[in-house]
């Protein structure tokens, strides 16, 4: 089956301190934490069945747009995380201080 996720509306659920986009009735997540300067992007999962198919690249370009929007740096501590953002340099300025990927 071909995907195109972004066709699927990426959620904010601040409460969960989650991006959270629900296919198929799954749900995939990236999880954060946020400061007043900084974003800690945690942990990143997408179900089994739906791997492979851009969602966790979906999750990542909407945390990242939450982050230049609210102007935070970005802390990519989710491995998944670290290695989109080295895959896409457009993003890399949002680092912040010290961070290496």
């Amino acid at each position: 089956m071909t995907l195109d996720p972004s066709q699927y509306n990426v959620l904010n659920n601040t409460e969960r301190r989650r991006f959270e986009l629900q296919v198929e009735g799954k749900t995939a997540v990236a999880e954060y934490i946020k400061t007043t300067q900084k974003l800690f992007l945690t942990h990143t999962e997408v179900p089994k069945g739906l791997e492979g198919k851009g969602i966790a690249s979906q999750l990542a370009k909407t945390a990242l747009q939450f982050a230049r929007d609210h102007q935070l740096r970005v802390m990519p501590l989710c491995p998944y995380m670290a290695g989109y953002m080295k895959r896409h340099p457009e993003w890399q300025d949002l680092l912040a201080d010290g961070v290496n990927i």
